[in-house]
């Protein structure tokens, strides 16, 4: 008691000493204000009217910011700045209001829980107040495991240690402290600390004053709490903390009778401890937040080492810092499920992980699972799957499962020995809400069911079919099931028949079995065959022949319907094949129509380049890159080295010999390509195909070797030229060994002189026309998101940067034109789904340097065989195309050419290799079909005179 009123005394003069000090600087604040009121008379018009609209503006923005909260609750980032503006117009009954929405909806920062937990301060004054803050406080430590909070939470505890039992309170409070930040290794001495200046503080109460003998009352109560220090000394000495070195050293000091043995063994340990976890500690301060990599690290080291409270300390500071990454929450709930098992920990973990991450199914589920584990009331069970309900997740799947776990749940509460009872009543009433349930919200919600299977409606008809015998309405259940599209799967008939195999009679069985031969698609044979089975073991002779029928009936059907798709399919192919041959044969025939007319334009007959017969008679140039092949893919024996020509030692007329480097560059190209025709000197398994390269790159031998060398040996590079000595922007490499293809394939989309270089395998399309070598995924990836509306100047690591904080991230790739100039599209693979449906969430509609992107899980669109590039697509073939002329389509529509001089144009589908039917009469067919010409047909076409 004595301590208790000295204490108070104190605490009273403190009170009175602040409440002059506050007396005398609003003294000096009224006359600084008097004085700025004489000097600034002029200018307070001006003032008044600036700040009048600024509360206009903020009021406005503040009842936006209530309106979008009350379309949206759930929006974070709007409570928090409806909060910072309410603070600013100082409308502390609004911003109370607000905080306490948003605690109710989220656990909050540990920064918003110290501002708010100061005005509620200032605000309660009062000793009949005192009690709302510590429900404040209460709230606040059970959000996160912070040492500030705890360490405010004592020292305001303190100011009330006079009232009736106000130092065991403050005890109680700093015992609480050490046991939940106690261990926390570089803000953990603080509490200690905090917690030793209160005693000492009670010591100095204690004492007798100097010159007097204190009782034998006063002496015990001197004893205590001497005792009290030294233990305090002993426990701190024994926990591994930042600068525990100074905190022997005081004790050294403060100890009359020194530093016991027992001490200095704990406080040796405590050093061995400390410099184990000081590597981490180290990396820690390092990073930056939210340092989710070095938490992990020193999460592994603690785990191995097996304290099971410095574990939970590791995992408490790293979910403050983590709060938003479910896999995290989901580790700390399985250690805490398995390890430490104790009630409140276990269950209080569950609750704020669903609160941060509220989105993330698997975390609710587990929540549920804890709550039966423990024995929580049947209420409080149902009213978390309530919230897990509205909680919304963004996959349909996600509400089934989360469905399956509530109904095992109820399921497990039933006592089936009794007929009936109120819990299998609430069971039945669950499974019919929950398909309810699937049907109005989900699928309005998502378009798809997310239970196509219908497992919950299968778990209900096997319950009601083994648990209550009641068959009948197991087949009214299967008979929903078949009619929601499941009839045509042969799997879901099976297990309707393993269903009345197990619970029902022969008659369903055969019953069952012969729906599924009608109905059946896609495995009909399987069905078929369990049929006849089944009639082997348990039916009669007219029972096998009725099967028999039944089975060949229906399997000659079926293999009539695939012969039909076959042939459909084939004959789809064949069309595509031809669509393509017309398409080369139409662009072979318009480019020699365009070089005859340049030739015959200018008064004398086209000159025979080498380039006009290999690319018309061995492959088209603009191909070349889609072969994956070299140039060499026919054999050019009647091609000559000769100076004159191409076909023998005339020169054609009009013929003009190039410049000296020009021949020496064709020659080097012609040799070039002799090499390639020799199929000894190819390789194609040891060999990649270089594209996409700048047609202006000098040496390019030189620099694909310089590239491709640390792939392995190279055997040859052949890069491929024109016959005017042009580099054509593609190449070969072909290596000594295989082994160095797949080392040269990572090299694909490497920028080489501002361009992205395609490296591909080497592949024949002859021999290999279906071969792809860029494939992404058209399904759904729920592991990967795509963004769009990126602004152009985002880099790679910037993306990364800015989506690393949402979790792993296993690839980051920019989307861009072959040019390598950027599209403003990526795609970020996550290493985990929870991830991305994270990154979702938070950054869709995030500005990125004044950008407002759109994020999304990515979901390419399926390519149809017409969608694909180079396919026609249905009816472009039945369309004319309406040509423009080089210039394309004028402002102006009027013809310059005299009507007289008017000819009606031939049908596209007459032309054939450039040149009309009608001016090639000997071109033509009895039958009055255009005929192709043949090599020796040009090659008299270029020669004549």
């Amino acid at each position: 008691m004595a301590a208790s009123s000295s204490a108070e005394q104190t605490q009273l003069q403190d009170m009175e000493d602040e409440d002059a000090g506050m007396e005398e600087r609003e003294m000096e604040s009224d006359g600084e204000e008097e004085e700025e009121e004489g000097m600034g008379v002029e200018n307070s018009d001006d003032e008044e009217d600036d700040s009048s609209e600024d509360e206009k503006e903020n009021e406005a923005e503040i009842q936006r910011l209530e309106e979008q909260l009350s379309i949206n609750a759930f929006d974070y980032n709007c409570h928090v700045d409806l909060i910072k503006l309410l603070k600013q117009e100082g409308e502390l009954v609004r911003l109370r209001k607000a905080r306490q929405k948003m605690s109710e909806l989220f656990p909050l920062t540990e920064e918003i829980w110290l501002d708010w937990l100061k005005d509620e301060i200032r605000l309660t004054e009062e000793e009949p107040n005192r009690e709302k803050v510590y429900e404040l406080f209460e709230k606040a430590i059970k959000d996160y495991i912070c040492p500030d909070i705890w360490l405010e939470y004592a020292q305001y505890s303190i100011g009330g240690m006079g009232s009736p039992g106000g130092i065991d309170k403050v005890r109680s409070i700093f015992e609480r402290a050490v046991t939940a930040v106690g261990l926390h290794m570089t803000k953990g001495q603080t509490v200690w600390e905090a917690y030793r200046e209160f005693e000492n503080a009670i010591l100095s109460t204690v004492q007798p004053p100097p010159g007097r003998i204190p009782s034998r009352e006063e002496q015990e109560l001197l004893k205590a709490q001497l005792e009290r220090i030294h233990t305090l000394f002993r426990r701190q000495l024994a926990v591994p903390l930042m600068d525990m070195e100074a905190t022997y050293a005081e004790y050294e000091e403060w100890s009359e009778q020194g530093v016991s043995e027992g001490v200095i063994h704990q406080y040796r340990k405590a050093l061995k401890q400390l410099e184990k976890c000081k590597p981490y500690e180290e990396s820690l301060m390092a990073a930056e937040p939210p340092k989710l990599a070095e938490y992990q690290s020193y999460l592994d080291f603690e785990l191995k080492e097996g304290d099971p409270a410095r574990v939970q300390i590791t995992f408490e500071r790293t979910m403050a810092e983590n709060c938003l990454v479910p896999d995290m929450w989901a580790k700390y709930n399985t250690y805490l499920d398995r390890q430490l098992k104790v009630r409140d920990m276990v269950l209080s973990t569950h609750e704020r992980a669903v609160r941060n991450c509220p989105w993330t199914m698997g975390l609710w589920k587990s929540y549920l699972l804890a709550l039966e584990r423990h024995g929580a009331d049947h209420h409080t069970v149902s009213d978390v799957f309530e919230k897990a309900l509205n909680a919304g997740f963004i996959q349909a799947t996600d509400y089934v499962e989360i469905w399956q776990a509530y109904l095992d749940y109820l399921r497990r509460r039933v006592d089936f020995s009794k007929e009936s009872s109120k819990e299998l009543e609430e069971l039945r009433g669950a499974f019919a809400r929950s398909l309810d349930y699937m049907k109005q919200d989900v699928e309005e919600r998502f378009g798809e069911s997310g239970d196509p299977s219908c497992l919950i409606m299968q778990i209900w008809a096997r319950i009601e079919a083994l648990h209550c015998k009641n068959i009948q309405k197991a087949r009214e259940l299967w008979d929903s099931i078949m009619t929601k599209g499941n009839a045509k799967f042969a799997n879901m008939w099976l297990e309707y028949y393993n269903l009345e195999r197990s619970y029902g009679d022969p008659v369903h069985c055969r019953k069952a079995l012969h729906r599924a031969v009608q109905c059946t698609s896609d495995y009909p044979e399987h069905v078929c065959e369990v049929l006849l089975t089944f009639e082997r073991v348990e039916g009669s002779l007219e029972d096998w022949d009725l099967a028999v029928q039944k089975t060949e009936t229906r399997l000659n059907r079926v293999n009539e319907q695939r012969a039909k798709v076959a042939e459909k399919e084939a004959n789809m192919v064949r069309q595509e094949e031809d669509r393509a041959d017309q398409r080369r044969k139409n662009r072979s025939d318009k480019k020699f129509q365009k070089k005859t007319q340049k030739g015959t334009r200018a008064g004398e007959k086209r000159k025979v380049e080498q380039d006009d017969y290999h690319n018309e008679w061995n492959e088209d140039s603009e191909q070349a890159p889609k072969r994956h092949r070299g140039n060499g893919d026919q054999t050019t024996d009647e091609y000559m080295e000769t100076e004159t020509g191409l076909f023998g030692k005339n020169a054609p007329p009009g013929y003009k010999p190039g410049p000296p480097g020009a021949k020496k560059a064709q020659q080097e190209a012609a040799a070039q390509r002799q090499n390639d025709d020799k199929p000894e000197l190819r390789n194609d398994n040891c060999s990649v195909f270089i594209s996409n390269l700048t047609y202006t790159l000098e040496e390019p031998e030189a620099k694909l070797r310089t590239l491709f060398e640390i792939c392995g040996p190279i055997k040859q590079i052949r890069p491929v030229f024109s016959n005017k000595g042009g580099f054509k922007g593609y190449g070969y490499v072909q290596f000594e060994s295989s082994v160095s293809v797949p080392e040269a394939l990572k090299l694909d989309r490497r920028e080489v002189e501002g361009r992205p270089m395609f490296v591909s395998p080497c592949v024949d399309k002859n021999k290999n026309p279906d071969f792809k070598v860029f494939k992404y995924n058209t399904s759904l990836e729920k592991q990967k998101i795509f963004i769009s509306g990126l602004p152009f100047s985002c880099t790679k690591e910037q993306l990364e940067e800015l989506c690393k904080s949402h979790g792993n991230i296993k690839e980051v790739r920019l989307v861009t034109y072959r040019s390598g100039k950027p599209k403003g599209l990526a795609y970020v693979d996550f290493g985990d789904e929870a991830h991305a449906s994270q990154a979702v969430l938070k950054m869709d509609g995030m500005e990125v340097e004044g950008n407002k992107i759109s994020v999304a899980i990515s979901n390419p669109p399926r390519r149809n065989v017409m969608d694909k590039p180079g396919s026609s697509r249905p009816g472009a073939d039945l369309m004319p195309r309406q040509v423009f002329g080089s210039r394309g389509r004028g402002r102006t529509q009027l013809s310059l050419l005299p009507r007289s001089l008017h000819r009606q144009s031939e049908p596209a589908g007459k032309v054939e290799n450039g040149t009309a039917a009608a001016q090639n009469p000997a071109t033509t067919s009895t039958a009055g079909e255009t005929k192709p010409l043949s090599n020796s047909d040009f090659a008299k076409m270029l020669l004549k005179k």
